[in-house]
Order: C-alpha cells, then structure tokens, then sequence
C-alpha cells in the first residue's frame, strides 16, 4: 500500500509538473492564419498593423465612426482563432454607425511573439493609444471583451479609472472572474491557485471602473459558468445591465440579441440615462 501510495504521487506530482510548464497551452489557441477583411465580409475595414510598447507589431482591422461624435468599439476577442471569426459578430456595431477597431493578440492572426497575461494589456494599451492620435476620445471608447478579451477590457478600464478618467462603456460577453477560478472548475484535482502564471483577476478590478458595464452570458455556458459573470455584474458600480440568455452558451450569444443589447445599451449611456438592469 506504502508503494502504490508513493506512486500515486509521483504520477500526481509529474501530472502537476506538466502542466504548469504547459498551462499557457492550454490558455491561448491561437490560429496563425493571417485573415483577410474581404473574406470575412468586411470590406470596409481597413487593415494595418499596429506596434505595441514592446515591438511587437499585431494585425489590426479598423473602421472609422460615422460621425465626429459617434463612439468606437474596441473588440479584444477571446483565447481561440483569429479576428476574421469575430467579423459577422461587429457587423451590426458598423451598420449602426460605431467605429470598430478589431485587434489581434499577438501570437494570433500570423503575429509575432507569444500571447501572455501582461503581454496581451500591452496590446490593449497599443489599440487604445491608436484611437487617441485619431482623435477618439477615451469618453467615445467602448471596451468590449469576449471571454477571454473581457479581462483585457476590464484592465484597461480600472488603469483608466485609477488615473482619473473613464472609457465611455465596458461590455463583457462572457466574462469570469479570474482564470484560476475557471481552471478551478475544469481541473478540480489541480492546485490551480498557485500554479497559474497568467491570472487576469478581473473581480477585483470591476468594483473601481468608472464606466456604464454591460454583462452579457448565457446560462448554458460550460467553458466560463454563468455565475462568474452574475458576480461580474453584481460587483460592477452602476449605471450598469446584465443579459442572461436561458438558452445561450458559450459562443452562441448573437444567435439571440446580443447585438442589439448592446447597442442599446451604449445608445442608453450616451443619452445620459442611468439604469441598472440585471435580468434573463
């Protein structure tokens, strides 16, 4: 019994072992094709690479506001493909007259260098500094992160808080409350709360964003549970709304009125209508 015991661990022990040295693996699935607008069905974006602090230069697709004071969705995607898989979901946000400028990470859509936590807030940061020598204020700017994406929003919209601004409004589309706690529910068995390099605590961040917040997530969700983004939304200050589709999961949101959720909620925010709203 002693040996098989001992076994039990060296094999848990290498299990563990293992992972660690491979856990952004099994973070980033990143496809390196360099994706074309047109195919995608977006003509109209203009394509270019943008340069983040560090060098690293990240495809980048972008279409102006229709108007001077129209505001401009910054669409941080989530851990798999690339952002010609994210084309018919911000069709809707072009043809209601938003901006939207769509970043890859790096490491994704034929980019150079190797995604990671602090790696991927550079390159948030580098499409925010676009938008501002384009003229976009940060009050005009719209974070919208897609599971993964939404830690990315929510930490540049707390760096905006902290130095004393504010973006015009957050949407999060499926988003937790950090990626040890999703580890936590699909690797019950790891010690996941040490392990884990990249850890994008966006619960603890949430509470001191100045802007309007916008939750979306279906109940269905079996990659991030639907709680995560309840307590995403409760932790937000207001004005605030969350959308919980019954039958939606993970990926299918615009299947339902995610699109429109969100543009009204932006259209809300920009009337100057405080709301809280948190319902299916």
């Amino acid at each position: 019994m002693t040996g098989y015991l001992a076994a039990l661990a060296v094999g848990y022990g290498a299990a563990v072992g293992g992972l660690y040295f491979a856990q952004r693996s099994l973070i980033y699935y990143p496809d390196q094709t360099r994706p074309l607008a047109p195919d995608f069905g977006v003509p109209e974006m203009t394509a270019f690479d943008l340069t983040t602090e560090d060098g690293i230069n990240l495809l980048t697709w972008y279409h102006p506001p229709a108007s001077a004071s129209a505001p401009v969705i910054v669409y941080f995607h989530g851990n798999a493909g690339h952002i010609g898989y994210r084309a018919s979901k911000i069709r809707p946000y072009m043809d209601a007259g938003f901006g939207v400028l769509l970043l890859s990470w790096r490491g994704y859509s034929g980019n150079e260098g190797s995604p990671s936590e602090e790696g991927l807030y550079s390159d948030g940061r580098a499409a925010l500094s676009f938008l501002e020598t384009e003229g976009i204020t940060p009050d005009r700017m719209v974070l919208y992160g897609e599971s993964l994406g939404s830690a990315i929003a929510v930490e540049l919209a707390h760096n905006q808080a902290e130095s004393g601004t504010s973006v015009g409004a957050v949407v999060l589309e499926a988003p937790f409350t950090s990626l040890p706690e999703v580890a936590t529910q699909h690797y019950p068995w790891l010690p996941v709360s040490w392990m884990m390099e990249d850890r994008f605590e966006s619960l603890s961040k949430i509470g001191d964003v100045m802007s309007p917040v916008l939750v979306l997530h279906g109940e269905l969700d079996n990659v991030v549970p639907v709680d995560q983004g309840w307590r995403m939304a409760e932790a937000a200050k207001k004005p605030k709304q969350g959308r919980f589709y019954a039958e939606a999961g993970h990926n299918d949101l615009y299947e339902f009125d995610a699109a429109d959720s969100v543009i009204s909620f932006i259209e809300k925010y920009a009337s100057g209508q405080e709301t809280e709203t948190i319902s299916p």
